[in-house]
């Protein structure tokens, strides 16, 4: 699972969160359905947005959702999913993207794919994902092409920027391959006028993800010598959080021109939740534009530790691995396990099993690998004050919600 719209169940109430749940168990059954099981290792939380986007502005009928058996992930549970053209479409989107990623990551010779035959591999399968998901897309009348022609395009732009180059030409790629697929639910749903304020809506999404994708990344990747768009551009991460507030505040105009059906769960995912994604990402929980009096709260809220405008660790400068030296003492060994925990390759063989099934991802609750204690899926587990979001449930425009500024 990836993606930067992650909402929690507590945000999203039950009503909400089993619409949620169906979008995106209908986009895992979709790439098992037309590709096969490991097709769907791509299901991701940002590309379930064209199928509820795509539903989300259809006409009611009983072609919308079907009856899926009981699967592991769900507890055993049946449950009903989205199907029809949105949910392929989220499909073919998910495999063009992920073939890129894979490709990307084998450029990069990241972790086990710096040795040749595990690299060579990786190659066999994005090349496999991105023929499947041109099948699909074509077959719901949406050519892949403009996301190849992006993502090889990209390669190029990142080869030949520099310091001073605009943040916005390198994000330039991304903005064109998630308007056309924004824009294409449109089509798909019937509703052709809609085609144009959600191919604004994508853009702006686009930006947005690469934008905080460089900023999630930016201490790893100047640890491992990996290309950053922020660091190659000499962007600051002040610009970046300006432009990422500006695309936020452009995707929430642009959505007031959409002609929804039943536009809820859309407007909550990109509406309120890429405002937390934004938060979550530069360590924050105020607005780039925000001018406070107190300098010492700097320019985006208080610190935080952690935080890439605060980067300071606990141990306040003294690191325990300083040096090269093992937290446990001598040579590399690992703590015996406490009474009823797993052992260390125990609990990585069961990590490995919990994160394979996505339990982590979808369900109420699991067992920790190594600690075998209850814990709660994502969907369960924020730290989120929800008291001002019941609203967003229940009114039909949002009018009386202020959890943000959009005005929806």
């Amino acid at each position: 699972m990836f993606g930067i719209v992650r909402p929690c169940s507590h945000r999203l109430g039950e009503g909400l969160k089993t619409q949620w749940m169906a979008h995106l168990c209908g986009l895992c059954l979709a790439l098992r359905g037309d590709h096969g099981q490991f097709a769907r290792v791509v299901t991701n939380y940002d590309g379930l947005l064209i199928s509820v986007l795509t539903e989300a502005q259809a006409e009611r009928s009983t072609g919308w959702r079907r009856t899926a058996g009981p699967c592991p992930l769900r507890g055993m549970r049946t449950a009903s999913v989205a199907q029809g053209e949105g949910a392929r479409l989220a499909a073919a989107v998910s495999l063009v993207l992920a073939s890129a990623k894979v490709r990307d990551h084998v450029a990069d010779k990241d972790g086990l794919l710096a040795r040749r035959p595990v690299a060579l591999a990786a190659r066999r399968v994005a090349a496999s994902w991105g023929r499947a998901g041109a099948r699909t897309g074509s077959d719901v009348g949406f050519d892949t092409a403009v996301l190849v022609d992006a993502v090889d395009r990209q390669v190029g732009i990142e080869e030949l920027a520099g310091p001073g180059t605009p943040l916005l030409t390198v994000t330039e790629p991304t903005e064109t391959a998630t308007a056309a697929a924004f824009a294409h639910t449109a089509v798909l749903a019937g509703r052709p006028g809609n085609a144009e304020p959600l191919a604004e809506a994508g853009r702006l999404f686009g930006r947005l993800a690469h934008l905080l994708d460089a900023v999630e990344d930016r201490e790893t990747d100047a640890a491992s010598g990996a290309w950053n768009p922020l660091t190659a551009t000499g962007t600051p991460l002040v610009e970046a959080r300006r432009l990422a507030d500006d695309a936020l505040h452009g995707i929430r105009l642009a959505l007031r021109e959409v002609e929804f059906t039943d536009g809820k769960l859309a407007h909550l995912l990109l509406a309120h939740e890429l405002g937390r994604s934004v938060d979550r990402a530069f360590g924050t929980s105020g607005c780039g534009h925000q001018d406070h009096a107190d300098g010492a709260r700097g320019a985006f809220g208080p610190p935080q530790h952690g935080g890439p405008y605060n980067p300071q660790s606990p141990y306040d400068g003294q690191n325990p691995y300083a040096g090269g030296g093992n937290p446990f003492g001598g040579a590399p060994s690992f703590p015996p396990p406490g009474p009823g925990r797993r052992g260390f390759w125990a609990g990585c063989a069961a990590a490995i099993g919990v994160c394979c099934t996505c339990k982590v991802c979808c369900a109420d609750e699991f067992e920790g690998p190594w600690s075998r204690k209850k814990r709660e899926g994502c969907l369960g587990n924020c730290d989120c004050d929800c008291s001002c979001c019941e609203a967003c449930e229940i009114c039909e425009c949002c009018e009386c919600c202020s959890c943000c500024d959009c005005g929806l």
